[in-house]
């Protein structure tokens, strides 16, 4: 699985760039995630908002090994994906 790549431009913005294989692959997993969150009985995007913003991974449930499979995914990523995907609707 092809990994993202950080570019630099030249008035010092990072890029991100992501092929559409791995930005299957993390979709599928916030999915995962959210969906184990929701069974769980917790309110999925106040515990994934709360990871992002602390990377502290007691936010996720160990449920369907939620927590595991999103520390997979490195959060600049994630939010690369829940941005990208705000913005595009």
């Amino acid at each position: 699985m092809a990994e993202q790549r950080n570019e630099r431009t030249e008035d010092s913005t990072i890029t991100f760039t992501m092929d559409k294989e791995r930005e299957a692959y993390i979709r599928n997993i916030i999915t995962l995630v959210y969906e184990a969150l929701r069974i769980k009985g917790y309110d999925p995007v106040s515990q994934i908002v709360g990871y992002l913003l602390t990377e502290d991974p007691t936010y996720i449930t160990n449920y369907n090994n939620a927590r595991s499979i999103i520390r997979k995914v490195d959060r600049d990523e994630l939010l690369n994906i829940i941005v990208s995907n705000y913005i595009s609707q």
